[in-house]
């Protein structure tokens, strides 16, 4: 009997997801972590009224949800000052990376991206053909005028930036992000994760113009807004663009209760205030005891902190395994030199002071 004839690009391609779980490591280890900080995900939760709004849905989830997500995609218009046609909805961003990746990719099409960068994009990108160009992180941020060269060198398809950044939680001014979209290589797309906008400073995130026929913003529910498990973002682009994921999306992916939750979380300004305030506390609670430990938290616009550990990547692995072994899950930079980095997510009062009690123990472990 012969098994599944595979088409030869997904025979050829590695059996690996981007990310290991907190889950399986707990199955792993027989035990569940005491301080969740690794996922980037809001440990402040929802907005309350999100919560009541996925109580009532949850009565009518025998129904499927809207394919055309009207009434989350029409407040989101409302709320960014475009039409409804300028805003697709998907199932979190990495759902739309997907779709756009499909859109644009055939195989042997080059694309460009950091090195070291979100790897799920990566991982869409190798799934359907493209071919992969990286250019290095420089000083810790990634690299506006290096992305567009490698674009115009490689004739890419399209380019893939981050701001603010994961994993090293630097961001670049809105000024610079034009500069890059006005040096856009003719027949080149530029994706702009923006999944940490809600964190970052005024004047990070430029104007949305959805003229440009080459540039789409993505954004999600996933961090400020606190529903991560629900897999909801979206994308907004010029119209045709936007018209184009109709082609590949999934039309039921986002879910009644998502979409119910997201038009609430949308709508309750004060919870998001409150998450963004709670947030920024909690990264200067992270960053004071990384300082006094003798170690560098680096600046962040995002809801973690990126610490450097001094010296490689064994030190940083020293570091990720003792908090992992006291219970406080954490996650690292993949490639060098960033991963002579930890990543920590901020949390509530409660996770924070066990972080606290535990990164001292450490000492030992950074020090030899």
């Amino acid at each position: 009997m012969t098994g599944p004839r595979y088409t030869e690009l997904a025979a050829g391609l590695p059996a690996t997801v981007p990310f290991v779980g907190p889950e399986a490591q707990e199955r792993a280890r027989g035990r569940a972590f005491s301080a969740r900080l690794g996922a980037n995900e809001s440990i402040f939760g929802p907005s309350p009224r999100a919560v009541e709004a996925m109580a009532r849905a949850a009565a009518d989830g025998w129904m499927y949800g809207d394919p055309e997500n009207h009434d989350l995609r029409h407040a989101l218009a409302d709320h960014l000052g475009v039409a409804p046609g300028n805003v697709v909805v998907g199932e979190g961003i990495d759902g739309l990376l997907g779709y756009l990746v499909r859109l644009l990719v055939a195989p042997g099409d080059a694309v460009v991206t950091s090195l070291g960068a979100y790897p799920t994009f990566n991982y869409h990108v190798t799934g359907f053909g493209g071919v992969l160009h990286t250019v290095p992180y420089r000083d810790d941020a990634e690299d506006p005028e290096a992305l567009i060269a490698k674009a115009a060198e490689v004739d890419a398809k399209l380019i893939y930036f981050a701001n603010p950044d994961n994993p090293m939680g630097s961001w670049h001014t809105a000024a610079t992000v034009q500069r890059m979209i006005d040096a856009l290589p003719d027949g080149c797309v530029l994706c702009l994760d923006e999944a940490y906008g809600e964190f970052a400073p005024s004047g990070t995130l430029p104007p949305i113009d959805v003229m440009h026929p080459r540039v789409v913003r993505m954004r999600t529910f996933s961090k400020a807004y606190g529903l991560a498990g629900l897999r909801v973002g979206y994308a907004v682009a010029e119209e045709a663009l936007v018209r184009s994921f109709d082609k590949v999306r999934n039309h039921f992916g986002v879910n009644r209760v998502g979409q119910a939750a997201a038009l609430a979380a949308l709508l309750d300004h004060d919870w998001l205030a409150h998450v963004v305030a709670e947030t920024s506390a909690a990264r200067t609670r992270i960053a004071g005891m990384a300082e006094a430990m003798g170690l560098t938290p680096l600046p962040s616009a995002t809801n973690f902190v990126t610490i450097d550990c001094g010296a490689d990547v064994e030190r940083a692995r020293g570091c990720l395994e003792s908090l992992g072994a006291a219970g406080i899950f954490v996650r690292m930079p993949f490639v060098a030199p960033q991963n002579r980095c930890i990543r920590v997510s901020v949390g509530r009062k409660q996770e924070l002071d066990l972080l606290e009690v535990e990164l001292p123990k450490i000492a030992t472990t950074i020090n030899n």
